[in-house]
């Protein structure tokens, strides 16, 4: 026993003892914490995720350090001081659950995910080992496997993980590809093959070029392929690139189609990619982050035709599946791939004499140790709404984004960037009535270019509603409004039309 066991503690001493120790204790905790998630719940999860609150409260970033103490001090708050820190961060923060948000690829809170979320938060697992993770280990290869076998590998065969990000996950398919063709990679690393070049569309996701560059691929190493009118990669210029390259003494590897590009929602035909890919032996990759949703309705898996002739897919959860951040998976039809290429037998944590099945001890297939359990809101999700709940979900949201193309197809002020976009990416124009006749001036696209910085000004300072605008290609900013939500209807469709109108109709640039 230590010598000072017996040392008596005062009340303030256990005060200030009880603060650092990381032990939740109810005499301590039990009151804060019913506070806290009184807080969360009412002013967070059902007071911001009302129409009538705001999707952002704006304030500039001296504004937020004024209203904020975001500096770390040296003493403890106190509990009350904590909760009003947890207010004026919800406060000041965007309102991602608020049906107006519709700015980026993912949005609103699911309730069943949110939960399944806390859950995980509050076992505060790390998914490497059976011994420390005995559900989530079970649990990720039963979702994996379900997922794998709606791509439509015979009985869900393959593997996969959960992994931070899409971004991630089509890493993880361009080191399994390379380990596939080159094992020596592993222990030799990038000298010991040659020149390895990857093909992937001019709009897809920079995330390809990004992981190429950091696994010494190199960015020129990252072949931009032509893409059609409508965003889909064009399969000749492939074919031509392709052989360019092995004339020019490199050696292909790898293409990756999109499967709901970012901004144009584009599915890249994969059925003759995969052709090319089977004719030149190069590995196939889908990168279905956003689209592979879809896959999910019987009325729109269509759009992912081909889909099971892939070697591996990104599919995130999070953005079309309304899943809390993060929520992403790479699935590949081979088995092996994941643990020979990336294991290390590291033996403090992966002993082999164990006194369970140490094949459940997956975390050696990551580049990760430590790793959330991400699967757990997916699954209690999934549990919640079924497969049947999914499928109406998406049906939705294609429904949504229908009606708000044909609305405002017809109103006047709007122009559309694509005719018949093939997901829920909706791109138009706002034509300010400064502008409406002037088409054939030479400033006419000048001008245009400016509408969409003022009009996103102003409804992020009052707050109304958020949505991205871009350039693209030699196209001037456009909006592109992206439906997840399943939450919205009709009715929103024309507030966001309306909502465009009034901010945007007096502009004059």
């Amino acid at each position: 026993m230590p010598a000072d066991s017996n040392i008596i503690v005062t009340g303030d001493e256990r005060e200030n003892t009880i603060q650092f120790q990381s032990l939740p204790e109810r005499s301590k905790h039990e009151d804060f914490f019913r506070r806290a998630v009184d807080l969360l719940v009412e002013r967070v999860v059902f007071g911001r995720a009302s129409r009538s609150s705001k999707v952002v409260e704006w304030a500039a970033p001296e504004d937020i350090k004024k209203a904020i103490d975001l500096k770390p001090r040296d003493g403890p708050a106190t509990h009350d001081e904590l909760l009003a820190f947890m207010a004026d961060v919800a406060r000041y923060s965007v309102n991602t659950a608020h049906p107006y948000f519709v700015n980026q690829l993912f949005s609103s809170v699911d309730p069943y995910g949110l939960i399944g979320q806390w859950l995980t938060d509050a076992l505060n697992p790390s998914v490497y080992t059976f011994e420390v993770a005995p559900v989530f280990t079970l649990m990720e290869e039963e979702v994996l496997r379900e997922m794998r076998a709606i791509v439509g590998w015979s009985n869900g065969e393959g593997d996969g993980i959960f992994c931070p990000g899409g971004s991630i996950a089509n890493g993880y398919a361009i080191s399994c590809a390379r380990y596939h063709f080159y094992p020596e990679t592993k222990s030799k690393g990038v000298y010991a093959v040659p020149n390895l070049v990857i093909f992937t569309s001019e709009l897809a996701h920079y995330s390809t070029r990004k992981m190429a560059a950091f696994m010494g691929i190199g960015n020129d190493n990252c072949i931009a392929i032509k893409s059609d009118e409508l965003g889909k990669m064009d399969v000749e210029d492939l074919e031509k690139k392709i052989n360019e390259t092995i004339e020019n003494g490199s050696t292909p590897f790898m293409v990756t189609v999109t499967s709901g590009t970012t901004v144009f929602g584009a599915f890249d035909p994969i059925v003759p990619v995969a052709n090319l890919c089977k004719k030149y032996s190069l590995w196939l990759h889908v990168d279905a982050a956003w689209g592979g949703g879809a896959l999910m309705s019987k009325k729109h898996r269509h759009l992912l035709n081909g889909i099971e002739l892939a070697d591996s897919i990104t599919w995130n959860p999070h953005k079309l599946l309304a899943a809390p951040q993060q929520c992403s998976t790479f699935l590949t039809k081979h088995k092996r791939v994941l643990e020979e290429g990336h294991s290390s037998n590291a033996k403090y944590l992966f002993q082999k004499d164990k006194f369970y099945d140490t094949s459940y001890d997956t975390g050696d297939k990551h580049i990760q140790c430590g790793r959330r359990a991400d699967v757990l809101k997916y699954w209690f999700m999934w549990k919640a709404k079924g497969t049947e709940g999914f499928e109406k979900h998406i049906d939705k949201l294609f429904d949504n984004a229908k009606f708000f193309l044909e609305h405002i197809k017809h109103r006047e002020g709007f122009r559309l960037v694509l005719e018949k976009p093939e997901c829920t990416n909706i791109m138009f124009w706002y034509v300010p009535k400064c502008l409406r006749g002037w088409e054939n001036d030479p400033t006419y696209n000048e001008r245009l270019h400016k509408v969409a910085p003022k009009i996103k000004e102003r409804m992020i300072k009052e707050g109304s509603m958020m949505v991205t605008y871009q350039p693209q290609g030699d196209l001037v900013n456009f909006f592109r409004i992206v439906f997840q939500n399943s939450a919205l209807d009709h009715k929103d469709m024309v507030y966001f039309a309306n909502e465009f109108e009034r901010l945007g109709s007096d502009i004059i640039v």
